[in-house]
């Protein structure tokens, strides 16, 4: 019998690990209860006067019951408030703002949607990590699409048009005048959608190799009046068509694809000699000690369940990850012929890069 002894725990750092977990699997539950809200109208009715449950549930039409419990454990995540001597619930305006404003640039509820979508993919990410096989982008519950479009919008809408591409040279000019433009990788068009909006001289169009997100895209494009001048077909980033692009943008998808010097070296072949390369990637450092913090803990936890497994599944699978950084985007961009790279600008959680041929 071993006569090794446990190492000795100490305490203090026992509770307070003890006390992240309590914090984490609220939220994890949590997940759920904001998907709720955001679905049924929970969130914008409360955006008014105080109510109570009752009150709740008859502006909603929803069950008081499961209302009530709703309510609590939303005031119990700081996500409601409760005043305990009228026993009401109502948002504040900064929690009106983040849950029940969809045109704020803080909008939250489509990263829960986007967490709740990935997670379905769980069983099968457990045996890829057995196998190493991949899992497509189509392959994934229908949150996943839905919720990222909601997660990334309200960003792109607060800086595409006022910060980012100014922050590149000449583009804005460009745009103004008239131009030709590719956003690949699309998703559902909502960048594309928003930068027709801002530039009606120019002429948009969005490729993307999942058919339903384009399907959504060109629906999106009918109902604003701009299907004239958008144009949306399912194509891979590989082998898009059309020549001559004065400017071509990737929002979020390079470090996804299976090949992402050859989407690049295509991308480049597809651009007028002039033309203006804008790579939007997730905020990383270069190093991973640089990245442990709760903004990488997101991006490398979507990195295992979505980003990862789709370059995975594709040619080459060169596995990039969401958390790529800055060195390793340079090199990429390189390799597939660019002679100018440089960070154009940033926010808190998006880099957005600029190359030239």
């Amino acid at each position: 019998m071993s006569t090794a002894t446990a190492p000795a725990l100490d305490m203090d750092k026992l509770h307070a690990f003890v006390g992240q977990f309590v914090t984490d699997l609220g939220a994890a539950a949590h997940a759920g209860m904001v998907v709720i809200g955001e679905k049924l109208g929970l969130y914008k009715a409360l955006a008014g006067e105080p109510v109570t449950p009752a009150q709740l549930a008859a502006k909603t039409k929803t069950d008081e019951r499961y209302v009530r419990e709703w309510l609590a454990s939303q005031a119990a995540g700081g996500y409601v408030t409760y005043d305990d001597k009228t026993d009401t619930f109502s948002l504040n305006a900064e929690q009106a703002f983040t849950l029940a404003n969809e045109e704020s640039p803080a909008y939250l509820p489509g990263a829960f949607e986007l967490a709740l979508g990935s997670l379905a993919a769980v069983p099968r990410i457990t045996e890829s990590f057995r196998t190493g096989a991949g899992m497509g982008w189509h392959e994934h519950a229908d949150g996943v699409f839905h919720g990222c479009e909601k997660f990334f919008r309200p960003s792109y809408a607060a800086n595409l048009i006022s910060s980012w591409i100014p922050a590149l040279s000449g583009v804005k000019e460009k745009l103004e005048r008239g131009a030709r433009v590719a956003d690949v990788g699309c998703g559902t068009g909502a960048s594309t959608i928003l930068m027709a909006n801002a530039f009606p001289n120019s002429r948009f169009f969005g490729f993307d190799y999942h058919d339903k997100s384009i399907e959504a895209a060109r629906e999106s494009a009918s109902k604003k009046g701009l299907a004239g001048r958008v144009t949306f077909d399912i194509s891979a980033a590989k082998n898009f068509p059309g020549k001559d692009y004065d400017f071509v943008a990737i929002f979020d998808c390079l470090h996804d694809m299976g090949d992402p010097i050859g989407a690049a070296a295509h991308i480049r072949q597809s651009m007028a000699k002039d033309g203006n390369l804008m790579i939007v990637e997730p905020f990383a450092n270069d190093r991973l000690k640089d990245n442990l913090n709760p903004v990488g803990r997101v991006y490398y936890s979507f990195s295992t369940l979505l980003c990862t497994p789709c370059s995975r599944s594709q040619e080459v699978a060169l596995c990039l990850g969401a958390q790529a950084g800055e060195a390793r985007i340079r090199e990429v961009v390189t390799a597939a012929g660019f002679t100018r790279f440089r960070r154009a600008t940033e926010t808190p959680f998006n880099i957005v890069y600029e190359a030239r041929p």
